[in-house]
Parts: C-alpha cells; sequence; structure tokens
C-alpha cells in the first residue's frame, strides 16, 4: 500500500469528472479538509478547485498523478450542506459539477492570486431599533400559522396583494430566527429591489450583521461579504439569485420574494432556478420557506392548491396602511378613444387632474428606446440588426440604433441606406418617446423616464428612486423595473400604455407574464392614505385577463389559466426540457438537433415526448443561427432518467468546432 496520499478535487472545467492528485510526501490531509479550496496545476496553469474528497486508490498509476501546491485554509471548510445543494443542481440541469460547485464562488476565490483576509466582524444580535407596526388580522394569522408548525420543512406561499405587508411577516420570522440563534437568507429578483428593503431590514436589525449579495457588489465587498456567511458573522444575508448557494452554517429560515419572478432564473451558463433550488435547500435542510407574491407563479399557485397541497397558502387580502385600499382599475376602450401619440383622453384627463392635486403619475410602457424601429416608407427598408433576427431600435435621446439582443449599436443614418431618401419614420413608440410627448403635453410637469438605459446601475437607480421619494418629478415613465416591489406614497395614477401584444404572444407563457406585470405596477397606486386609480388602455376591453385585473382576482385568473395548460398538456401539468443549439449556419444547428433526436433511445424513452427540431423564435442572435429541440414527459423523474442517459449520447456527436449547444430543464422561453 502506498504511503502516497491522493486527493480528488472538483475543477471549474466543462468536464463531468473530478481530478486525481497526489500529496507530497510527509504531507498528510485529514477529512477536515474536505471542502478547503486548493491551489492545483492543470495543463500549463494553475487553478484553483475545492477538496471534494480524500480516496484510498484511484483509477490513474500513482506515478501519472501531479502533486498539489497549496491547500488554502484561510477560511472554514465548505459545509456538507453546499456540497449536497450543489451535487443536486449538477445532476437536476444536468451540468458539470466541478463548474457548478466553482462558480458560486466569489471571483476572488476562484483566482490564484492571493487572498487578503478580512476579520469577520463581530456581530450580537440587539432588540430591534426600528420600531414594528401593528399587524393586522391577516398578518397576525399568517405568523400565527408559521410558528405553529414549529420547526422543521415547512413551504408556505404567501400570496398577499400589493402593499398587504408581506414585508413585515418576513421581518418578523426574520426576528425569531435570529432571537433562536439562526441566519436568515432573503432572497429578492433584482438588484434594483435590493436599496428599500435593506435599508429597512438593517434598520429594523442593525446589529444583525446584515450583508447583501448581488452582481453590482465589487469583487472585495462580494468577497467579504460571502466570507462572513460562511463564519457566522452575518446572521441576515439578502441576495439575488446566486445567493441561494450561500453557505449559512446555522441557516434557520428562507424567503423568497417576488417567487413568480421569471430573473430567479438564470437564462446562461447553468440554468438553474433559484426559486426551486431555494425549495430544495430548505427541504434538504429542514427548514421553513417562505414564497411570496401578489401573483404567484402558476407552478407554487398549482403546489398550494393542488391534491398534494405541497405548500401551505397563506393569504392576505388587504392593505396593511389604516384607509389603504386597492385601486380602481378601469379599462379605456381605444377604439372608442382614440389615442394621440399613444395617449387617451382619459388618461390625459387623468395625469391632469393628478398635476392639479400634486399628485404623481407613472405611466407604464414596458418598451425602452424611442421607437421600436427605423423605416422608410419610399423603399420599405427598415433598421434591422445585421447580427440577430430583430429590429434596431432608435434611442433618440444618444442619436443612435442599438440592438436590445446583441448590444450592437449604430449612428442613426441621415437618409435610408437603400434608396436615399432623407425623410425616414419612426414607428411605434418606446419610453423615450413616450417622454417626448409628455413633455411637449405638458410643459409645466416634471418628466422622469425610470428605464435601464437611464438606471443600468444600482447607484444610478438609487438615485432616481431619492427624486421620486422626494416628490421631484410629476410624471413617471417606466418599464417594469419601475414595476416590482417599490412603495412610493405620492403615486394616485397608473397608466398602462399598449399592453395587447402579450395577449397574443406565440409563448404561452406571456398571459400569465403580462397579467403579473399589470397587478404589480397598478399595485404602485394609492399605497398611502391617497386612493389609487389604474387605466389600462387596450383594443379588447372585455378580455378575461383585463377582467381579472380590474377585479382583483388572481385567483380567477389562475384557475382560467391552470384548466387552459392542463387542456394543451402544458407545465405544471408536463415536465419539459429544451435541447438548444448556435452555429453560424442554421443548417448546421438543424443537423445537430435532429443527429440528438435520433439517438439510441434510451429505457425511459417510451415515457418521454419529442418535437422537431425549429429555429428559436430569435433565430439568428450575435451572428449565430439558432435551433430548439423539446423534449417533455407527464413525468419529472422519468424525464430527469431520459436526460441523465440522453447527455452522454448528445456530447458524443460529432458537430462543427462552432456549434454550441446547451440543455435546459424547466425552461421559462421559447
Amino acid at each position: 500500500m502506498s504511503l502516497l496520499q491522493i486527493v480528488r478535487v472538483a475543477l471549474d472545467v466543462p468536464l463531468r469528472s473530478f481530478f486525481d492528485y497526489r500529496v507530497a510526501e510527509g504531507e498528510r490531509l485529514s477529512p477536515a479538509d474536505i471542502g478547503h479550496r486548493v491551489r492545483v496545476p492543470f495543463g500549463q496553469r494553475q487553478k484553483i478547485g475545492i477538496i471534494v474528497e480524500l480516496p484510498g486508490t484511484s483509477d490513474f498509476p500513482l506515478a501519472q498523478l501531479k502533486l498539489i501546491d497549496t491547500v488554502l485554509r484561510d477560511l472554514p471548510p465548505l459545509p456538507a450542506d453546499w456540497f449536497r445543494l450543489t451535487e443536486f443542481c449538477a445532476a437536476y440541469y444536468h451540468a458539470p459539477l466541478g463548474q457548478v460547485m466553482l462558480s458560486t464562488l466569489p471571483a476572488s476565490l476562484r483566482s490564484t492570486a492571493p487572498v487578503k483576509a478580512r476579520a469577520p466582524r463581530q456581530a450580537l444580535v440587539l432588540p430591534a431599533a426600528e420600531h414594528a407596526p401593528a399587524l393586522t388580522f391577516e398578518q397576525e394569522a399568517s405568523l400565527s400559522a408559521i410558528w405553529g408548525n414549529g420547526s422543521g420543512f415547512h413551504a408556505y406561499l404567501l400570496h398577499g396583494v400589493t402593499g398587504s405587508g408581506k414585508t413585515e411577516v418576513y421581518l418578523r420570522l426574520i426576528e425569531r430566527t435570529l432571537a433562536a440563534g439562526r441566519q436568515s437568507l432573503l432572497l429578492v429578483p433584482e438588484i434594483n429591489l435590493t436599496p428599500q428593503l435593506e435599508a429597512r431590514v438593517a434598520a429594523r436589525f442593525p446589529a444583525a450583521g446584515l450583508v447583501s449579495l448581488h452582481s453590482e457588489l465589487g469583487d472585495a465587498a462580494r468577497s467579504r461579504n460571502w466570507r462572513s456567511a460562511l463564519t457566522g458573522s452575518a446572521r441576515i444575508v439578502l441576495g439575488t439569485r446566486l445567493a441561494v448557494f450561500t453557505p449559512l452554517p446555522e441557516l434557520g429560515l428562507i424567503v423568497v420574494d417576488e417567487e413568480h419572478d421569471p430573473s430567479f432564473k438564470q437564462q446562461d451558463g447553468i440554468r438553474y432556478s433559484a426559486r426551486d433550488l431555494a425549495v430544495f435547500r430548505a427541504r434538504e435542510r429542514g427548514l421553513p420557506i417562505v414564497l411570496g407574491s401578489a401573483t404567484p407563479s402558476l407552478e407554487s399557485w398549482a403546489n398550494a392548491n393542488g391534491a398534494g397541497g405541497r405548500y401551505q397558502l397563506l393569504a392576505l387580502r388587504e392593505r396593511a396602511v389604516d384607509g389603504a385600499r386597492l385601486p380602481t382599475v378601469q379599462r379605456v376602450d381605444t377604439r372608442v378613444d382614440k389615442t394621440q401619440d399613444g395617449l387617451s383622453g382619459a388618461l390625459l384627463a387623468a395625469i391632469e387632474k393628478r398635476l392639479a392635486r400634486a399628485e404623481q403619475s407613472l405611466l407604464f410602457l414596458n418598451r425602452r428606446g424611442y421607437a421600436p424601429v427605423l423605416a422608410c416608407a419610399a423603399c420599405g427598408w427598415t433598421s434591422r440588426c445585421h447580427r440577430c433576427a430583430a429590429n434596431l431600435v432608435l434611442h433618440l435621446a444618444d442619436h443612435c440604433l442599438r440592438c436590445h439582443h446583441c448590444g450592437f449599436a449604430a449612428r442613426v443614418p441621415k437618409a435610408c441606406p437603400t434608396c436615399g431618401n432623407q425623410d425616414l419614420s419612426a414607428f411605434g413608440r418606446g419610453t423615450q418617446r413616450l417622454e417626448t410627448v409628455l413633455a411637449e403635453r405638458f410643459p409645466q410637469a416634471r418628466i422622469l423616464r425610470v428605464d435601464r438605459d437611464a438606471a443600468s446601475s444600482r447607484k444610478q437607480w438609487e438615485a432616481l428612486a431619492t427624486r421620486i421619494y422626494r416628490g421631484e418629478a410629476d410624471i413617471l415613465v417606466g418599464t417594469q423595473m419601475l414595476a416590482k416591489g417599490h412603495d412610493f406614497p405620492n403615486i394616485t395614477l397608473v397608466g398602462v400604455i399598449a399592453p395587447d401584444a402579450a395577449l397574443f404572444a406565440a409563448d404561452w407563457r406571456a398571459p400569465e407574464r403580462l397579467f403579473a406585470q399589470l397587478m404589480q405596477v397598478a399595485g404602485r397606486a394609492g399605497r398611502a392614505e391617497r386612493s389609487g386609480e389604474v387605466l389600462i388602455q387596450t383594443q379588447f376591453p372585455e378580455h378575461p385577463l383585463y377582467a381579472a385585473l380590474v377585479g382583483h382576482d388572481y385567483r380567477a385568473f389562475a384557475a382560467a389559466q391552470l384548466s387552459e395548460r392542463e387542456q394543451a398538456g402544458f407545465p405544471p401539468f408536463t415536465h419539459q426540457a429544451m435541447l438548444r443549439c448556435e452555429a453560424p449556419r442554421m443548417a448546421d444547428a438543424l443537423d445537430f438537433l435532429t443527429c440528438a433526436r435520433a439517438c439510441p433511445p434510451p429505457d425511459c424513452a417510451a415515457e418521454v415526448t419529442f418535437y422537431d427540431p425549429v429555429p428559436m423564435r430569435l433565430s439568428r442572435r450575435a451572428s449565430l443561427e439558432r435551433g430548439q429541440l423539446l423534449v417533455e414527459s407527464p413525468s419529472r423523474r422519468a424525464l430527469q432518467r431520459f436526460l441523465a442517459q440522453w447527455i452522454a449520447e448528445i456530447e458524443a456527436i460529432k458537430s462543427p468546432s462552432r456549434l454550441r449547444w446547451h440543455l435546459e430543464v424547466d425552461p421559462l422561453e421559447f
């Protein structure tokens, strides 16, 4: 028996295996070193890996194994439950485990450069510093239901209308978790939701070592906050989707706010759902998880209302502030009340009233830029992106045409590139154009546009939000980033511009997304003691989706949608995976998908349905042609068994060098 010790290491490489190294003679590692980072040679370079095992033997001769360089013991080892979470993620989404593990670490901890360690801040849990408001009857009932179930895994769907005080329920749960000596993980879908929530949590628990984890943080700050969570000095972690992997040795509670939001699904790299991983983590750790939303995802709603009752449904039907009522919702039939520059007479009159009363109005148009396309009426030329199957959007403020898919930008032409006509026209409207129209119609009003162009960073968003709170804007023009989770008490009017396209989109999830967007944006109106009003401009006022909005009736909308999905065989009544690929030529992409479809079927293939390979809806992006192949099964377990065998067959397919493919489980976009 050799005296040389073998170390098995996970590395960030696209291979579904670990790598064996050996320890120099005279050195020994113990099981306590499993979970430590390690620096090892890999090819001509050095890489950071994670020790996953100390096996007694290797499939390779010991003489072929390279020596590890250094075991990095500057941090406690990654805990066992973190390993189980990453292993589940890799298995369910069929991704290389080494890539999953390393991708969850802050960049500085994956670098071979030395890391400057800082002593963690010591924090004691002290009494709350911010006065907690009195609870409503429904908040009390929800908390009693959660506390009454005691410890252990329980999943709760907190369905609360906008302004009903879901956040206060979260804070009371965190308070009790802190008192029990445990940590809390609070997940939000997007960065721009964190400033207001972070300030509120910090004010309530100033000594709890609150840290945030999101992509706007610099490497040093992210590493420092992540370390605080791992060492236990941070008792509350607030973060976006990647924070679901944060190692928390004393975790006692997980909360997922706005659980329906598609931002919880990673759309590149390892395509995981942070919400679903959070549920797995809570179950595996044996602790409660609360999923909160005014418009729950239909999957979560079915879990709370189906025969299995996987989630316990808790309801907050009334707004929490005394005197605050849900806004009235009215449909403006634009077939009768014709719009001028996108604005109906009813909406213009409503804005006038708010200006006279020194109240704020919010106009929601989920399309940024000045106009969706620039065109020539003489020859039919349109501003198409030469790299994507999409139009270049006119951004008049920057005097450029920009692709919202690949980022390509070009100057606005002075004349038609095809025929030389100088009379080019902007068709459709975006937030920039609406802003211009409103400035002409209401010259005395202070107009503020809030979209990704105006607030591309957290700092810019915070500056805009401060202006709104201070009353430095009369009319807000915004996209969906303004609709989510924000509490602006002086907004009493919401106008919805051009929502109809989503009613008849090819994507069967479009109505669910539209209803969630409109319910969320409607909830911005009348959140204090002032009553709110919502005007929806539509050519289809009789549509059932708008009728449900008028009644604030999510339950009716969800019931109708789930009935349609069950009849059509869509999720959550079936389970899907999408194989996508991209190549310089569409023929190569479709040939690859056809080969994948023809792979020798595994034993469970009879329970899986294949669809034909087809171009994606956005068939070209960044000069690459894109295709997709859908597979589905009524059984999640059968689909997973099939995918585990199928992916090995796919990896063996010979393909052109520039062809890239990925498998996405539970796809959200089609």
